[in-house]
């Protein structure tokens, strides 16, 4: 295709500057003698434009030697001005392929060169003050168009880089929510059956009846964790609903599988998305921790309500199993990403009874 280009390119020009020199040469109104068209005028005409087929690979060399054959033309006085068309093509050229600095150079160098010629003996006549001025004027023209073309460019592909940069980031952060939803599903829910099927397989014989109640919460969890990740998943498919389902209208049926206490205190009341979802997670985690590492000791969750915040709370006895060392695992860094992100805070630390407590404070409008 850009051999095509470069052809059509090649041709328009050099029917413009072929043309534009015979009009030139038979026009009744010139203020000066030009010398007739002859065989050297027309190599002349044709060589700028087959030059810029080289544009792309050489552009400082197109510029010099397009600028040297009209330079040529110009001096050996013959008719016509579009003999500078095929030079203005290598500016842009030039330009835009970084060349900046040799490109202005060349350009005025062979300006100069122009107007030197012309003083010599083989010209027709020097070139006056109102011709020189006209074709610097030209040159600069050119040479500015050139600029600020390359400036939109540059400001257009600045423009791709960012938008191509924040989707990047927007990806990586769409990413970072999956995997932290993943883990707060796959955690709470696989540790919920782990300890489940433990205490039904030690009850099967001895009270089966306790054992048939553990294989039920097993069924309600397994199905659970399908659902939330056939949710999050969901976010990953094109025209997929993006809104979580899980929230702090689902708190009781969380409870009631893991068998810890709720206490409410202010005014319920609906709370922005963000923070209920990070509440409930951060809930969710909480008591998974609480069984994986505190085994069936009592824990119990708290929401405090307030104009400025929402504070939850999640507090277990000492457990059954061994102590829990703060500060490993992906658990707390994950609740206090989740805290943070909203402009909260979240701190974990054991308590006085050997039990461990969970406390988050998510604003809901103001600075908590």
């Amino acid at each position: 295709m850009k051999r095509v280009l470069d052809l059509v390119l090649v041709l328009v020009v050099g029917v413009l500057q072929v043309g534009g020199a015979f009009v030139d040469q038979h026009n009744p109104w010139r203020l000066y003698d030009v010398r007739p068209i002859d065989g050297l005028a027309l190599c002349l005409l044709v060589a700028g434009p087959l030059l810029l087929l080289a544009r792309r690979r050489h552009p400082t060399d197109v510029d010099a030697l397009t600028l040297i054959a009209a330079v040529c033309y110009s001096g050996l006085g013959y008719p016509g001005s579009s003999i500078f068309l095929s030079p203005a093509v290598a500016v842009f050229a030039a330009i835009r392929y970084g060349r900046r600095l040799a490109t202005w150079i060349v350009t005025l160098c062979g300006y100069a060169l122009l107007v030197g010629l012309s003083y010599l003996p083989f010209g027709d006549e020097p070139i006056g003050l109102r011709r020189a001025l006209g074709l610097l004027a030209w040159f600069l023209v050119v040479l500015t168009i050139a600029e600020v073309a390359r400036m939109r460019r540059e400001r257009r592909a600045g423009e791709l880089r960012a938008a191509a940069e924040e989707a990047r980031r927007l990806a990586g952060e769409e990413r970072l929510r999956i995997a932290r939803e993943l883990h707060d599903v796959l955690a709470h829910n696989i540790s919920l059956i782990n300890v489940q099927a433990s205490t039904a397989l030690h009850l099967m014989d001895e009270r089966p009846e306790q054992a048939r109640t553990a294989l039920t919460v097993i069924k309600q969890s397994s199905r659970d964790v399908l659902t939330e990740m056939r949710t999050v998943l969901g976010v990953l498919r094109e025209g997929a609903p993006r809104a979580p389902t899980s929230g702090l209208d689902r708190l009781d049926e969380l409870l009631a599988a893991t068998g810890a206490t709720k206490t409410v205190t202010g005014t319920v009341r609906p709370v922005p998305a963000g923070i209920d979802l990070a509440a409930y997670r951060i809930i969710q985690e909480a008591l998974t921790n609480a069984r994986r590492h505190a085994g069936t000791a009592d824990v119990a969750v708290s929401l405090g309500y307030s104009d400025q915040e929402l504070r939850v709370e999640v507090e277990n006895g000492p457990g059954d199993t061994a102590p829990r060392t703060p500060g490993t695992g992906n658990g707390i860094p994950g609740m206090r990403e989740r805290a943070t992100a909203l402009g909260g805070t979240l701190g974990a630390e054991p308590t006085s009874q050997g039990g461990f407590l969970v406390v988050a404070r998510l604003p809901l409008g103001g600075t908590p």
